[in-house]
């Protein structure tokens, strides 16, 4: 096995169509100590019941005259990946997320109502599966503390190839391949997750997180990329950093005439210090460096956020955490409250303004979080190249089908480059993923915010 970030349950990203029903159009913390997490668990109760509900009474909590469940039973444990959660029993709920499969999830209440043959258990905070989905298992439930992934050093969750300039074909099982008929057909420049290598015949065989064998010899890793971004210092009046976006930006020297040119440059994605800017002959430079070693760099050059008031949807006082995207510079700082945190380089949408294409400006919360989705235009017949991204991993929607991800297909942050969405680069994209909200709770593979958490406040200008 080949997978890379999953935890101890086994964690798979999220299919296309695992919020089939959420993801076109409108929608639809850890515990911090025991006595909290009883004091939730309390008023959770008294929420389902509508009465009082005291400690004695633990969970699962079962109605007055229903069955209640085995004394042997702990947890329940998923049967299906991607299964989907609801915030409520009933015929048509509306979706609070999905679950990995062989999770061991904590059985809090239990309740009949339509849309389930057997009976509703609640398995979260306002998250309920229908029993016919699980298996009802002795072992103790999935620790809240545990992430479904763990953070890889490379921000990848799988490990990534293209398939090549011949393209390949997928086989359903490793032994029919190269020998049956395909099963399908991957084009060029395709992306796929590699989740299992298996030697065939003489010949290495990968699955694809869709369930396909391909020839490894017709695919070629993606590299590793270390750029992310960074902290932004505590009581910082401005934001001083800036990004090397040239691929070898010159370094000038001042003079008593201007500006000279050295012969000393600086590198894609070196992070310097913007100290101040001077006009010279040819734009505006910027100081990056004190005393006898001062440096100036042209400003196009550089990639530089400036900050900005929060929106009005933003507790301030309270110092709630929100992201904005700086579409002039390509830049995305994170804030909490007034305070900028983190900062770092993104692609937006190469489109003009207006156009599917554009990222669109505006105020917006995080309506879905998911650990990974395919991305593609195949359904489009005017397109002049097909593109195929499976499991792009760290996708938080905000506006419709647009939102934050990781992208490891390019390296072009600091310029435009996507089709709409906010491009990051893998390392960024973990980070943020697990900083904003809604938190994804231990286990599952998606989560919509609710009433008690909503999604985290992104503007775009």
């Amino acid at each position: 096995m080949v997978k890379r970030g999953g935890a101890a349950a086994g964690s798979r990203g999220l299919r296309r169509g695992a919020l089939r029903g959420v993801r076109r159009g409108a929608l639809r913390g850890v515990r911090r100590g025991a006595l909290r997490g009883a004091a939730a668990a309390v008023a959770l109760g008294a929420a389902i019941w509508g009465g009082a509900v005291f400690a004695s009474q633990l969970p699962p909590w079962v109605p007055a005259g229903e069955v209640p469940l085995p004394a042997w039973v702990k947890s329940a444990r998923v049967l299906k990946r991607d299964q989907p959660l609801f915030e409520a029993p009933g015929e048509s709920p509306r979706r609070r997320g999905s679950v990995d499969r062989n999770v061991q999830l904590p059985i809090f209440a239990v309740r009949r109502a339509d849309g389930c043959l057997g009976r509703w258990l609640e398995v979260g905070a306002t998250a309920w599966v229908c029993d016919d989905a699980v298996e009802l298992s002795a072992a103790g439930p999935i620790s809240p503390l545990v992430r479904t992934w763990r953070e890889m050093p490379d921000g990848l969750p799988y490990r990534y190839y293209f398939v090549g300039p011949d393209g390949s074909f997928g086989y359903r099982r490793a032994e029919a391949a190269d020998v049956d008929a395909p099963d399908a057909q991957l084009e060029p420049g395709f992306a796929v997750a590699i989740v299992e290598e298996r030697a065939v015949g003489g010949a290495r065989y990968g699955r694809t997180n869709s369930g396909f064998w391909v020839p490894m010899r017709d695919l070629g890793p993606v590299r590793a990329f270390a750029f992310h971004g960074v902290d932004v210092p505590a009581g910082a009046a401005q934001i001083a950093t800036a990004w090397v976006v040239a691929e070898r930006a010159p370094l000038f020297m001042r003079t008593a005439a201007g500006f000279a040119r050295t012969e000393e440059s600086k590198a894609r994605f070196e992070v310097v210090p913007y100290l101040e800017e001077a006009q010279g002959a040819a734009g505006k430079l910027a100081r990056i460096a004190d005393g006898d070693g001062a440096a100036w760099i042209a400003v196009r050059d550089l990639r530089r956020p400036s900050m900005a008031p929060p929106p009005p949807e933003v507790d301030v006082e309270a110092g709630e955490r929100w992201i904005d995207v700086e579409r002039a510079t390509q830049t995305l700082v994170a804030y909490e409250g007034r305070r900028p945190v983190f900062a770092t380089l993104v692609s937006t949408g190469k489109g003009a303004p207006g156009s599917s294409r554009a990222t669109p400006a505006g105020t917006y919360r995080i309506w879905a979080k998911l650990l990974t989705s395919d991305m593609d235009n195949l359904e489009d017949e005017g397109a002049e190249r097909y593109y195929r991204m499976e499991d792009v991993p760290y996708v938080q929607y905000f506006s419709k089908g647009v939102g934050l991800h990781g992208a490891f297909w390019h390296r072009s942050f600091g310029q435009v480059r996507s089709h709409g969405c906010v491009n990051l680069a893998p390392l960024d994209a973990q980070r943020l993923f697990w900083w904003t909200s809604p938190r994804l709770p231990a286990g599952w593979t998606a989560v919509l915010p609710t009433a008690h958490e909503a999604g985290t406040v992104v503007r775009v200008r």
